[in-house]
């Protein structure tokens, strides 16, 4: 009777040790997926591809803006004061 429950101890014991150990090994796959997960860096190389379309979006306003004060307008100007200057 005592060898029944020796080996009935034993075999308990050993599906406890055997569940802990499948435990450890999930617990840690899970920790090694989260130390090594790349899930953010997305965010991060969304938020540099914004700023640098900000950036050459700023440069090309600025560009076109220096270029229609400097060059466009001054001529508009000119050929719409010379049609209403018309001495016909």
């Amino acid at each position: 009777m005592f060898k029944r429950m020796k080996m009935f101890f034993m075999d308990k014991a050993a599906k406890v040790k055997d569940a802990a150990q499948i435990q450890k090994a999930q617990l840690t796959g899970r920790v090694q997926a989260a130390v090594a997960g790349t899930a953010a860096e997305s965010y991060v190389d969304t938020g540099v591809k914004i700023l640098i379309a900000v950036v050459i979006g700023a440069l090309l306003l600025a560009g076109l803006y220096a270029l229609f004060n400097s060059t466009i307008m001054p001529r508009v100007t000119e050929k719409v004061e010379g049609l209403f200057n018309y001495n016909g």
